[in-house]
């Protein structure tokens, strides 16, 4: 039960920029549309999203 409680808290301390980023990366691990392309561009709709996603949070911005 104490792992449990340690991942929590740990997702909770996640900033948005590392949050969007695991999430891209979790769903091209799932996704055959997304497995099969080098460039994250090349992935399907939701991949693409995601990845655009996580560059307006590298970005700082909410663009």
């Amino acid at each position: 039960m104490t792992g449990a409680r340690v991942t929590a808290s740990v997702r909770l301390a996640e900033d948005a920029m590392l949050r969007a980023y695991r999430l891209w990366f979790e769903h091209t691990r799932k996704c055959a549309g997304c497995k099969s392309v080098r460039k994250a561009l090349d992935g399907c709709e939701n991949g693409q999203g995601l990845w655009g996603a996580y560059r307006r949070a590298y970005a700082g911005g909410s663009r």
